[in-house]
């Protein structure tokens, strides 16, 4: 690939493109002009960087396909996320969260770059000039005026093989969690960190059951609801400052400024078979603009944390009450 070629060119500036909005949009924060978790710079940003790629293709193909132009406006993204990692710019999890809207948004780019040229609108480096002023123009006025803070519940629920108090005696206390005890899933393979323990400092309303992870992340749960066999509630006592600025991207860091669990709780009941049916719950706040596509990774994420914990209770529970069947 020649580095003079329309090819290269698009690809290399649809990067750098990408690089110095996020390195703009860091600096803007501070005075309240833009913002990484906004609308401006998730959805606008990578329209623009799949028009700047096909802008540059027309150069020397004019003869595109629709098909090609939503995976050609691909390259550039691809870079630049990658670029963000290795320079510590942005960690896995939020690459990962972000990686299929900018996909999709810079295919649309491309798409509008298609458009742009095959109709041979004068002014075409007008035109690529306003989409890529488009997220800087936007982003202040979206930042100062667009609030759409929202809450929403995700519930899981498992059956177990054992009685309901064999169950609840699982739930306040856990013991070092072994990594072959949690399932592999979602958000492992995108860096969020594993429980390994839970530990209770007394019983009741008003108890503080500490919840301690990977990579030092350490939160706090107060019962506010304690009826044995029944159910066990709590709010979510975070500290963001004192989680590890590595164990996760700051941008979902728990109890941060855009993405916190607010309340929990697990219900227990029994089924016509007899077995006990666990459910957890988790009330999240979500303070960014993302609506849908926030909502979205806020389920699967939250889904994936229920999975593994709900598993760790089945299997503990089953094998505690095989355990008690063989003593006796």
């Amino acid at each position: 690939m020649q580095l003079n070629s329309p090819k290269s060119i698009g690809i290399l500036l649809g990067t750098l493109y990408g690089i110095f909005m996020r390195l703009f949009v860091e600096l803007v924060n501070a005075y309240n002009l833009g913002s990484l978790v906004s609308i401006s710079f998730m959805f606008l940003v990578p329209v623009a960087i799949g028009y700047i790629r096909i802008h540059f293709e027309y150069n020397e193909s004019k003869t595109l396909t629709k098909r090609q132009m939503i995976t050609i406006a691909w390259q550039p993204i691809f870079v630049f996320l990658f670029v963000s990692i290795i320079t510590l710019l942005e960690g896995s999890i939020c690459v990962a969260m972000a990686l299929p809207a900018f996909m999709f948004f810079a295919s649309i780019g491309g798409l509008l770059a298609g458009f742009v040229r095959k109709r041979k609108i004068k002014k075409a480096n007008s035109s690529l000039l306003s989409i890529a002023l488009l997220p800087i123009l936007l982003s202040p006025i979206e930042v100062n005026f667009l609030h759409l803070s929202k809450t929403y519940e995700v519930t899981n629920s498992i059956a177990i093989n054992a009685p309901i108090n064999v169950v609840w005696q699982q739930l306040a206390n856990v013991s070092d969690i072994k990594p072959q005890e949690v399932p592999f899933s979602l958000t492992q393979l995108i860096g969020v960190p594993k429980p390994l323990k839970a530990s209770m400092n007394a019983s009741g309303i008003g108890a503080v059951r500490t919840s301690t992870w990977q990579k030092g992340v350490v939160f706090k749960e107060v019962i506010t609801d304690w009826q044995p066999n029944k159910q066990m509630h709590y709010r979510f006592d975070i500290d963001p400052d004192a989680i590890p600025n590595d164990a996760l991207d700051k941008h979902v860091k728990l109890g941060g400024e855009y993405f916190s669990p607010l309340y929990g709780g697990y219900e227990l009941s029994e089924d016509k078979s007899g077995n006990t049916i666990l459910t957890l719950k988790t009330t999240v706040q979500d303070n960014t603009n993302f609506g849908v596509y926030s909502r979205i990774w806020g389920e699967v994420i939250f889904q994936d944390f229920h999975h593994s914990l709900l598993t760790l209770m089945k299997n503990r529970a089953e094998k505690s009450l095989i355990a008690a069947v063989s003593y006796n």
